[in-house]
């Protein structure tokens, strides 16, 4: 009976006041260890009693020791607590404590013990490696020289013995500076710069002005500014950085001074600039990139290049830049799908096919798409068998997921996810279905649907597409005439169906509303006596953001690739994201420029088509749904206006 009146508590509203003594004896200590208390500390840990987050507790107390150098008992608490999340944390910060004071053998000994270290732990890691001259550790940090654009401070040390070990060419410094000004980290950029020989090593203010003031650095400089590598890289930095705002001006300001460029630092800014053009979806974006002939593409380069086709029916240069991409990007989904597009539209049939079926049947956007290219319908696959009793108690009795559970308890949703997540590794199918039921039982509808997701062999989809609030959406959908499907497979992308979430930029609840949508939605309906307090109320959320669904789609074809982009983006860019002709929603969907936008679309698109399967029991059709978009028009251009 405890465990039944337990799981009913995490399913209703937290509040500190119905939480019980050993509830509030761990906040009390956390909030101690925050402040530095130790003496608050140790009084509320004696309170605690066999409280599932003691572990946390004694972490506390440990780290607050081992700050005033006392490390006893520690690995102790490691043995106790071997494999948890709570001790892999306490090994990281233990690292740190050695690595300060470079005590490297036994920074050596841990590191192994560590099962997910952050790149931080790695490079201290590294470190004690180059300690005991392992030049090993420099062959492992070679390889992350293009791809770690923003090193931990840990890192620095690897770097610099990695340069004054001469593997690093001039070459390579280049190309990782090159690759932090497209990522837009020209700080660490400048820092990289100074790996150069003192005599090759760019003028600081140069480099800030070429940065900051592009057009006016290219203006100002000197006559001779092409006479070394510096004056002309820095040349082609300004270009790529004007080509941020303005691709065809810096075209424009290109064609001046390529003659003065070397191959390679020409062929950059071409590729820079078709980036740009390719974001803002530029007529001209084709032709600059075969301006950029052999520079070598970053791998957001490299998929701008394929999208840019996409939008202009090149499908030779689709082909031909997804087969020079590097073998593991090649390999995602979405290139796998557009280079068997591409090799069908040149009667490669075969080779198409072959290339679907690789991605068939994957649960996701691309997935779909291959399984009817090889005509087969989009159905969630034969359900699991049920949980068995012992599985479900195996599930209750994990230590991890039962110190996630006491986190959701205290509303402290974001331990609660990471000791979820963590406790998840490992398990098997089985054992993540029967904790899928069990954050189901206490409706944390998040956690059931990521843990669902993660099956490989056995599955179920009515855990992986949940529908819960039915009472409110299904009838707010009918009311709107709006496809359910639809709602909830945008709600499970905007929210996972966390009543009380919200958004960095401050959007609330089940469907993600923005105070100001939610303020001029409400007065567009006549919602009486609204406030902004009352956005997270399930049934005042709902109506809101199925009425702004609505508004939308009216004013937008009542395609739903085009509401999905508007309802993530506003209205007024997914109308700007048309092309001059009709696109397929699929193209429209890859090229959207925000990738955020880009990524929510798709899933929104194939959450749809799944639901849609569970609640009418049949095949939906995902190319149906994703239709064609239209071309851009005057007409389709008018302000509507909506926020």
């Amino acid at each position: 009976m405890k465990f039944c009146i337990f799981l009913i508590s995490l399913a209703l509203p937290f509040s500190v006041a119905a939480l019980g003594s050993g509830d509030n004896a761990f906040l009390t200590a956390r909030d101690a260890f925050r402040a530095g208390d130790i003496n608050k500390l140790e009084r509320a840990a004696s309170q605690l009693g066999n409280h599932e987050l003691a572990p946390y507790v004694e972490n506390y107390r440990l780290r607050m020791w081992m700050d005033q150098g006392n490390t006893n008992n520690l690995r102790d608490f490691l043995q106790r607590h071997e494999g948890s999340f709570v001790a892999e944390k306490l090994r990281a910060e233990w690292i740190r404590w050695l690595a300060k004071r470079s005590t490297w053998n036994e920074v050596d000994a841990e590191f192994p013990k560590m099962l997910a270290p952050d790149p931080d732990i790695i490079c201290l890691s590294q470190q004690a490696r180059l300690a005991r001259e392992d030049r090993g550790a420099l062959v492992d940090a070679e390889k992350t020289w293009l791809t770690m654009l923003e090193p931990p401070e840990s890192c620095r040390p690897i770097m610099d013995a990695l340069v004054a070990s001469e593997r690093i060419t001039t070459d390579e410094i280049w190309a990782r500076a090159r690759r932090q000004v497209e990522a837009n980290r020209p700080g660490w950029a400048k820092t990289t710069l100074n790996y150069l020989p003192d005599n090759q090593i760019p003028d600081g203010r140069n480099f800030d002005s070429a940065i900051s003031n592009a057009m006016g650095y290219l203006v100002r400089q000197p006559g001779n500014w092409s006479a070394s590598r510096a004056g002309r890289e820095l040349a082609a930095i300004a270009i790529a950085r004007l080509a941020t705002s303005d691709p065809r001006v810096a075209a424009d300001e290109l064609e001046k001074i390529k003659g003065k460029l070397h191959d390679s630092e020409r062929q950059w800014a071409w590729s820079q600039i078709a980036l740009q053009a390719a974001k803002k979806h530029l007529s001209e974006t084709v032709s600059w990139y075969a301006n950029a002939g052999k520079a070598t593409l970053s791998d957001e380069a490299a998929q701008w290049k394929v999208r840019a086709a996409l939008r202009a029916q090149e499908w030779g240069v689709v082909r031909d830049t997804i087969e020079a991409m590097p073998p593991e990007l090649a390999a995602r989904p979405e290139w796998t799908y557009w280079l068997g597009r591409a090799l069908k539209s040149g009667g490669r049939t075969t080779e198409a096919d072959a290339l679907f079926e690789k991605i068939a049947g994957q649960t996701n956007f691309y997935g779909n798409l291959a399984d009817e290219e090889l005509g087969r319908d989009i159905l969630p696959p034969p359900r699991a068998r049920a949980t068995t009793a012992d599985e479900e108690k195996t599930a209750r009795d994990n230590t991890g997921i039962r110190r996630a559970l006491a986190f959701f308890r205290l509303d402290l949703r974001t331990e609660a996810v990471k000791e979820w997540n963590w406790s998840l590794r490992g398990m098997d199918d089985r054992e993540l279905l029967a904790a899928a039921n069990l954050a189901k039982r206490n409706q944390i509808w998040d956690r059931a649907i990521n843990t669902a997701d993660r099956t490989k062999t056995e599955h179920d989809f009515s855990l992986r597409f949940l529908a819960p609030y039915g009472e409110h959406v299904r009838p707010a959908a009918q009311n709107q005439s709006l496809d359910d499907a639809w709602v909830y497979g945008l709600m499970r992308q905007e929210s996972r169906f966390i009543t009380s979430a919200k958004s960095n930029v401050g959007a609330s609840g089940l469907m993600q509303l923005m105070p100001a949508t939610a303020k001029w939605v409400a007065k567009k309906i006549g919602l009486r006596d609204f406030s902004h307090g009352r956005v997270n109320d399930t049934e005042i959320n709902v109506l809101l953001g199925t009425s702004y669904m609505r508004l939308v789609m009216e004013n937008l074809d009542n395609h739903p690739v085009l509401a999905s982009a508007a309802y993530n983006a506003g209205p007024g860019r997914a109308k700007k994201w048309r092309a001059d002709r009709p696109l397929e929603g699929a193209i429209y969907a890859e090229t959207i420029p925000f990738s955020e936008t880009r990524d929510y679309v798709k899933k929104v698109m194939s959450n749809a088509v799944y639901y849609s399967a569970q609640f009418n029991g049949k095949a939906d059709s995902l190319k149906s749904r994703l239709g064609v978009v239209g071309a851009k028009t005057a007409e389709s251009m008018k302000d509507a206006d909506l926020p």
